[in-house]
């Protein structure tokens, strides 16, 4: 079920959807992933994906916000690669 605001788990977020206070410190050196993770997600099935997409893709894991419902939103970021500069998109497939 997806509530205003909130997008259905897993799937990435436009940039301007990030929490407060995420979006003062990102260099154009690394790629940006918001991700929101649905409360039925728990801890250990979340630390498993965010590790696969990590060690497989490059994404590391850059912050965590855990809510009052039990969701979270991280962030995740990578280093540029050349074919970032050619825009060709790859984005985490949690």
């Amino acid at each position: 079920m997806t509530t205003r605001g909130q997008d259905t788990g897993g799937q990435p977020l436009p940039r301007g959807r990030m929490p407060a206070g995420w979006d003062t410190d990102l260099s154009d050196e690394y790629e940006w992933v918001p991700l929101r993770l649905p409360p039925d997600v728990t801890r250990l099935s979340a630390s498993v994906r965010l590790s696969i997409e990590a060690e497989y893709r490059g994404w590391e894991l850059t912050r965590v916000r855990l809510y009052n419902d039990g969701s979270r939103r991280v962030l995740l970021r990578r280093r540029k690669t050349p074919a970032d500069r050619l825009g060709i998109p790859s984005r985490p497939a949690l």
